[in-house]
């Protein structure tokens, strides 16, 4: 371990990405501890104590929500942003031919994503601000209905959005990693001193939880094995080149790798953005005046928390679709399946052409279904525990949650295979 460090303390471009990317995460922590002038922030923790929903959305944002900070948001707009953008990539046909056009496409893609995120950003401060307002029986912050002193705030964490959007770019650029998931990731970690430290602290107090804290650090450490050996596994399809492999004894071996989880982290997010939705509808609607949407808020909220078996299920649900859907755009049988015949090469037993692509197709969904069933899994996973053993975890705080774990291996993996490419090109620089 200590030659590997220092191997990549001797890379003198390594250190400085990664150095770059650590400023920028001081930087990123920095500015979530910097309040809104005039807020309530004893009244805004309150809020996040008590409600579910509100936590989660705390910890992705790293604690920048409960601090009422000038980055409250997060980067919350720019990744619903993302998901519609990849939503109409698949509806209209000039922009799926965008995405296909590879690095130029997707820079404009990408223009496109900041763009929508601008306005987003913009509505969803104004929701956030007026929920939390609600939320509270202290005013977060006086006459926040009044235009002069809402839009104001509205446009500082907009602004806030926008200086994170930068600084992912920033780090994408001159750091290392990808710079959005980077401080996602940064956001996650930073309570996992606190969660830990809060646990200690009720285990002290009650020998009788020091026992399910042991025992939620040990369902973490195996969730985090389990996502690691199924991130890292693949199905690796032989291909033969002809003029290759004509006799075995000169034969070179080659495979197409595909992942059994090839979306990633990605439909874990997507999926929490989507299902935080209805429950923050409701949230506006419970004081409404028409009965019919008071009832159906006050069902909502009720029925659709984070330990609710409808909840559990439909987010579990959403995981394996956006999974496919994720796949669908990012990987392209057909496309795939030419690739290798233009090089001349086959699959054994399998035509090269349609029947190729056919072949990758049923192979990537099937790999689709058993990833998405394991992100599901995953998410809901704490989920369960904390249902049917509330006696056992009480007041303890959850150390990482599905999303969080699937988010934090990823990124920690990806950096791993960004570090040793680096370490392998300095390598070589050495022989020029």
């Amino acid at each position: 371990m200590a030659k590997y460090l220092l191997q990549i303390w001797n890379s003198r471009d390594l250190r400085q990405k990664i150095l770059f990317t650590l400023f920028a995460i001081v930087v990123f922590r920095l500015l979530g501890q910097v309040s809104i002038p005039g807020a309530n922030l004893e009244a805004i923790k309150g809020i996040f104590a008590r409600n579910q929903l509100l936590g989660a959305f705390n910890v992705l944002t790293g604690g920048s929500a409960e601090n009422f900070s000038i980055i409250l948001m997060g980067l919350s707009p720019y990744i619903n942003a993302s998901i519609i953008i990849q939503l109409l990539t698949v509806i209209i046909p000039s922009w799926e031919s965008l995405s296909k056009e590879g690095e130029m496409g997707q820079r404009k893609l990408t223009k496109y994503t900041r763009w929508l995120a601008v306005p987003l950003a913009l509505l969803q401060s104004y929701g956030t601000i007026i929920l939390l307002n609600t939320q509270s029986q202290v005013a977060i912050v006086e006459n926040i209905r009044d235009p002069r002193v809402i839009l104001p705030i509205m446009l500082t964490i907009t602004t806030g959005t926008i200086l994170l959007m930068w600084l992912g770019e920033l780090i994408s650029e001159k750091g290392i990693g990808n710079g959005i998931s980077i401080l996602i990731f940064a956001g996650i970690v930073n309570n996992i001193p606190q969660a830990v430290g809060a646990n200690l602290l009720v285990a002290g107090q009650d020998n009788s939880k020091l026992i399910s804290f042991i025992l939620m650090l040990l369902i973490t450490v195996i969730l985090s094995i389990i996502v690691i050996m199924i991130t890292e596994g693949q199905r690796r399809i032989p291909i033969t080149y002809a003029g290759r492999g004509v006799k075995a004894e000169s034969s070179e071996e080659a495979a197409l790798p595909i992942r059994v989880n090839q979306a990633g982290m990605v439909p874990i997010i997507f999926a929490f953005a989507i299902i935080s939705f209805p429950t923050i509808i409701s949230q506006f609607l419970q004081n409404a005046k028409t009965d019919w949407l008071r009832n159906g808020a006050q069902w909502l909220i009720t029925h659709f928390t984070t330990n609710s078996i409808l909840y559990m299920v439909i987010y579990f649900l959403l995981n394996i679709l956006f999974t496919y859907f994720y796949v669908s755009i990012t990987f392209n049988p057909k496309e795939v399946a030419e690739n290798i015949q233009k090089r001349g090469g086959y699959i054994p037993g399998i035509r090269p052409g349609t029947q190729t692509s056919e072949y990758l197709g049923k192979v990537s969904n099937h790999l689709n279904l058993f990833g998405g069933i394991f992100i599901g899994l995953i998410g809901v996973i704490p989920m369960i525990y904390q249902r049917f053993f509330p006696g056992s975890v009480g007041s303890l705080q959850t150390i990482l949650s599905g999303a969080g774990l699937i988010i934090v291996v990823g990124v920690v993996l990806d950096l791993i295979r960004q570090i040793n490419a680096q370490l392998i090109m300095h390598d070589y620089k050495k022989f020029y």
